[in-house]
């Protein structure tokens, strides 16, 4: 059975996001060995936020976000610059890190800053979900359900249409 972790900056707040994700971890524990990992977000004082305070709170979230990283395993970084992806193509990706003999997958996401140049330099693929904006925490919800249907295409199941 594959493990995935999920590298999360940031906390899930709303009890909507919560449930959302609660619900996608019951159903993937038949495909994968999940685990969500909640890494605490810089705090940046909007008026202050320069680029160099940015990027000093990204380089430091970014350190935490590789300590966590499994050795061996494929990195994913989510970010609005890398690649779309189908469904069906996220699934053959994850089913080929598997065949690589990389049976670990650590999933990124960032702050709403985004991320370091050095996690995404780690990262085996830059995945973006779309060019379009969304509330960072439903960002976590929608990376849950996309591996759930990517693990039900793997699985031939009924989820995707």
């Amino acid at each position: 059975m594959q493990k995935v972790t999920i590298l999360c900056t940031g906390k899930l707040k709303e009890k909507f996001y919560l449930d959302a994700a609660a619900e996608y971890v019951k159903r993937l524990s038949r495909f994968c060995k999940l685990e969500i990992i909640e890494l605490p977000e810089e705090k940046i004082e909007e008026k202050n936020a320069s680029v160099a305070v940015v990027k000093k709170a990204l380089e430091k979230e970014g350190k935490a976000i590789l300590s966590n990283v499994r050795k061996g395993a494929a990195i994913v970084a989510m970010c609005i610059e890398g690649k779309m992806m189908s469904s069906e193509d996220f699934s053959h990706k994850l089913e080929g890190f598997a065949l690589e003999g990389k049976s670990t997958v650590n999933l990124i996401i960032g702050s709403s800053y985004g991320l370091s140049d050095r996690v995404k330099s780690a990262a085996h693929l830059r995945l973006s979900m779309s060019p379009m904006t969304f509330p960072h925490q439903l960002a976590r919800v929608m990376l849950l359900e996309q591996l759930y249907r990517a693990m039900s295409i793997s699985a031939n199941g009924k989820y995707h249409k």
